[in-house]
């Protein structure tokens, strides 16, 4: 039996940053243990994900999801072990991934929450690649996307926690996969370690669309945005008439007071016809199930790999997540607890 500590520590939002979020806009607390009710669980967390979507849970302003409260634990997915129950169904051991956010201890118990098997990956990937990353990426490029084989697609933030996934799906499908990655570092895991047929270097290209025209002789078929701005514009300067877009994020743009008008090229889509379509994961929520077991049996067969950016501590979690929306992190980023 795991040994309950008396307290644990959770981080709070304390501040709405209008532009870049600062560490004090977050505040560590330490917090007394809470007990689970009936049909409740108490969980360790192992692992938390840091993810884009959380910074817009920082303003005010109305979202598909409500914000996050001043004084509010901060959202964010996490697995771990469920250490008491009191729930009909979660018994003590289980090992389990929920929305339950950024804190070392959470109750649970509720509809969202899901059993993980250990046996299938390590469990840090029920927040990554088997998880709402990997589902991102599944359903907006097979659903969204519709990419056919020997199309080309180009993924923007390729070598990210969903971007890196969407490419190796993408090659599964028989597709020439472009990515865009900021630094030779990404890039050349991108192609050398995922196996994209190329991926450029946006902090290096002085004339993108030039890159890309040369990188994708076809045009461009399919384009699944993580990133929105002037890296969105030049990949849709290129894009094939009948092209389809998946808007996934816009993460060039989530810290931005006042962010730039757009979007600017729409005339294109007429000419062109082209499908652009923004979705949220959960808008396929019904299909997971399937789609996890795909996606279990291509990282078990090695046909899609991953990687994960690891802090350790959940003090590390404010400067882990401001890095990550600069582009500092290398993969999918995670806090280990403890």
């Amino acid at each position: 039996m795991t040994a309950i500590p008396k307290s644990y520590r959770r981080v709070v939002l304390v501040n709405r940053p209008p532009g870049e979020p600062a560490e004090s806009d977050f505040r560590v607390e330490e917090v007394a243990m809470p007990e689970p009710r009936h049909g409740e669980v108490l969980v360790k967390v192992h692992y938390l994900s840091l993810d884009p979507y959380q910074r817009g849970r920082m303003r005010e302003a109305a979202s598909y999801a409500a914000a996050v409260g001043l004084g509010e634990v901060m959202t964010g997915g996490i697995v771990g072990e469920v250490v008491k129950s009191s729930h009909p169904v979660f018994k003590e051991g289980d090992i389990v991934e929920d929305r339950l956010g950024w804190q070392e201890y959470a109750i649970g118990g509720g509809a969202t929450m899901r059993r993980v098997d250990p046996s299938l990956a390590p469990i840090s990937t029920a927040n990554g690649v088997l998880g709402m990353p990997g589902m991102t990426a599944y359903f907006g490029l097979l659903d969204v996307g519709q990419p056919k084989t020997g199309e080309t697609i180009v993924v923007s933030a390729a070598s990210g926690a969903v971007g890196q996934v969407v490419g190796q799906i993408g090659k599964i499908m028989g597709c020439r996969v472009v990515g865009i990655a900021g630094g030779a570092k990404k890039c050349g895991f991108v192609t050398g370690e995922l196996g994209f047929d190329a991926c450029l270097d946006y902090k290096a290209e002085k004339d993108l669309d030039a890159a890309l025209r040369a990188a994708c002789p076809n045009g461009i078929d399919v384009y699944f945005d993580n990133v929105g701005g002037e890296i969105s514009d030049a990949v849709l300067r290129n894009i094939n008439f009948f092209g389809r877009v998946a808007l996934c994020g816009s993460i060039s743009q989530y810290n931005a007071a006042s962010p730039p008008m757009g979007p600017r090229l729409l005339g294109t889509f007429v000419g062109k016809r082209v499908n652009l379509r923004g979705f949220i994961v959960t808008d396929f929520a019904e299909r997971y199930a399937p789609a996890r077991r795909q996606m279990g049996e291509w990282v078990r067969s090695g046909r899609i790999k991953y990687r994960e950016d690891v802090v350790q501590g959940i003090d590390k979690a404010p400067r882990a997540f401001i890095g990550m929306l600069r582009g500092e992190n290398f993969g999918k980023m995670l806090v280990k607890m403890g």
